[in-house]
């Protein structure tokens, strides 16, 4: 292991003028993602110490008025002079965009961080910033403003220990809002941690009291990832397969385990970056699974059972699986640069995955089994679902030219302008179709009980007869052939009472949207309308109020001796006119909306098991943990 990190390791590619007149050029955006990228930047760089072995402790905190300070115990970012740029290293690091020691082979044989933008860009895009390097028994110090060096580096103390500290303060002028999400911090931290075993991340949010903490780190890697996805699940055996190998300078470490369930769970990394659209990485490890458990089916009794090959979607229902790569020089491609595109990863992961599971099978034959017991039982099932599939297109159903009866529909045809409300109730639905504004708004009304997702194949959901007016009404298809382009609604708006049953009925379409149209959600097509809780008169002035808390601001706000005060709590949309829900609920200029954003696939994903999963007992746990704290179920 080379120790000779210092300036001469620093390489510079290019200046940093540009980062704050276009600073979603380099961070993608100025809203909430940008803001937290911020973050990231920082701690890709502690990471990248912990990666080449010299780090194992890192620790983010939330300050009063966001300010975010970034603690590791690494080796400390070089302060001595650069051979090129006459000044302290840290001031390079910290004022050239694409300076560091991740471009030096020498220094970091990988690397995480999706744009290599680094911390300069950081420093650029806050109003200040101050770094403290504890390296050489001395504890090294400097401060900037929107990127600009205050003063040289200078000493300011002594001390045994070596890291970095980075404390910075979001530019207000450049972000929309600054406004650090703990659980949004907490979740990528909890990854990370599981991403580099051994390393332990600590996150503290000192803007409450008491203070806010959570601690994560994990010796078994990303086995400890899946057994944490399957937690809320039933896995049909015990211990998830694991593996790490290396080959050709390309690091594998692969973990997964089958559950009773039918959705397929698979995340994909390189480098610490979550690969959300694939790659080259994820085609060789379907690749080589569909082909290995296959190779074993011909070899085993239950061959018999089979006419066929098991097919990918077959060996993957049920499965849970991470895969984190560790490539040298990622090349990434795709819409948002989150798709690897190296093709020389696809052998190598095919060939270890291959190796390793054939391996790690044959000395488990009761896992190989209940395997290929699940595989071939999904197998007669998709061959099930794309009857039901030909069935349904034969008579239309999933056609766009065959719209379900009870739709409403809007005039206006371009989607983007259209928006459609899934109503609970013909009695809800009736005032919906005739208080809406016919040019943009479609009603849907929905009538009997729901099916639940969760426990159903997608045969069944296909031929409900509650869910196809849903799938056909939007347009895009589900599951594998979901079309995104082809939604018919901009805004897919759930409006349910606000009771249990509506809650009841929300998170059922959510979980059906989630598992089967999970784009809808992603790209912020998904809203719940926030029907009124209760009309206010006052003096023959009306005043709709959505909750107790505003209800009580509000009369609070009344002469209750003088005034003369009614008030209607509504028990469901049913009971007002079209009139009134128009003004409350359905009018863009006056109602009230929540927009439903998919911020952590992997709480999600437990939330809906929990909820709608076979499982009760970890249901019962949910309810009584949350039944005294929660004030709306949906968000």
């Amino acid at each position: 292991m080379q120790d000779n990190y210092d300036a001469g390791q620093i390489q510079i590619l290019k200046g940093l003028e540009a980062v704050r007149k276009r600073p979603g050029m380099y961070i993608g955006s100025t809203g909430s993602e940008g803001l937290h990228h911020l973050v990231y930047e920082i701690v890709d760089n502690s990471i990248d110490e912990a990666l080449a072995g010299y780090c194992t402790n890192i620790a983010v905190f939330i300050e009063e008025n966001n300010i975010i300070r970034v603690v590791d115990n690494g080796r400390g970012i070089p302060v001595d002079i650069h051979p090129i740029e006459n000044i302290s290293a840290l001031e390079v690091v910290m004022t050239k965009l694409h300076a560091g020691g991740k471009f030096d082979k020498d220094s970091y044989k990988v690397s995480g961080g999706l744009h290599g933008v680094g911390v300069s860009v950081v420093n650029a895009l806050s109003s200040w910033c101050e770094v403290s390097v504890y390296r050489e028994n001395k504890i090294f110090f400097q401060k900037y403003e929107i990127g600009i060096p205050l003063e040289d580096v200078k000493t300011i103390g002594e001390s045994q220990n070596n890291g970095t500290v980075v404390r910075f303060n979001p530019d207000s002028s450049i972000f929309d809002e600054i406004d650090f999400s703990f659980d949004i911090l907490s979740n990528r931290l909890r990854e990370l941690a599981f991403l580099n075993k051994g390393i332990e991340i600590s996150l503290t949010d000192e803007r409450i009291v008491p203070v806010k903490e959570r601690s994560f780190m994990f010796e078994g890697g990303v086995k400890s990832f899946v057994q944490f996805l399957n937690k809320s699940k039933t896995p049909i055996f015990e211990e998830p397969v694991y593996f790490e190998s290396e080959k050709d300078n390309v690091i594998v470490e692969l973990s997964l385990q089958y559950n009773e369930g039918f959705a397929e769970t698979i995340f994909t990394y390189v480098n610490n970056i979550n690969t959300r659209e694939g790659g080259t990485h994820l085609s060789g490890l379907k690749t080589a699974l569909t082909r290995t458990l296959n190779d074993f089916l011909k070899k085993s009794k239950l061959a018999k059972k089979m006419d066929e090959n098991l097919t990918g979607d077959d060996v993957r229902e049920g499965l849970t699986c991470v895969i984190s790569v560790k490539v040298p020089e990622p090349q990434f491609e795709g819409q948002t640069k989150t798709k690897l595109g190296n093709s020389e990863v696809r052998g190598i992961v095919d060939s270890l995955v291959s190796e390793r599971l054939t391996s790690y099978l044959e000395e488990h034959p009761n896992v190989i089994d209940v395997i290929l017991d699940k595989s071939i039982t999904a197998s007669k099932a998709r061959a099930a679902a794309k009857r039901a599939r030909d069935l349904t297109r034969r008579k239309g159903f999933l056609e766009t030219s065959g719209l379900p009866g009870k739709l409403a529909d809007c005039a206006d045809k371009n989607p983007e302008n259209c928006e459609v409300y899934i109503v609970e109730g013909d009695s809800a639905g009736g005032s919906a179709k005739m208080g809406r504004d016919r040019k943009f708004q479609a009603i849907l009304p929905l009538w009997g009980k729901m099916i639940n997702v969760e426990k159903t194949r997608v045969e069944k959901v296909i031929s409900n007869e509650k869910m196809l007016p849903i799938i056909t009404a939007l347009g895009a298809n589900i599951a594998d052939e979901f079309n995104l382009e082809k939604l018919r609604y901009h805004k897919v708006i759930i409006m349910a009472d606000a009771d249990v049953d509506g809650s009841h009925i929300r998170t059922l379409l959510l979980t059906f949207f989630f598992r089967y149209m999970r784009p809808l959600i992603e790209e912020g097509h998904v809203y719940l309308a926030m029907p009124p809780l209760y009309k206010i008169t006052a003096n023959g002035k009306y005043h709709y109020v959505y909750d107790d808390e505003e209800k009580d601001t509000y009369l609070a706000g009344l002469d209750v001796a003088s005034d003369k005060i009614g008030m209607q709590r509504y028990k469901g949309l049913g009971e007002m006119n079209p009139d009134q829900l128009w003004h409350t609920t359905m009018n863009p200029e006056s109602r009230m909306m929540k927009k439903v954003k998919l911020e952590d696939f992997v709480a999600a994903d437990e939330m809906f098991t929990t909820l709608m999963g076979e499982d009760v007992p970890p249901r019962r746990k949910f309810i009584e943990d949350n039944a005294l704290s929660v004030s709306n179920l949906d968000v």
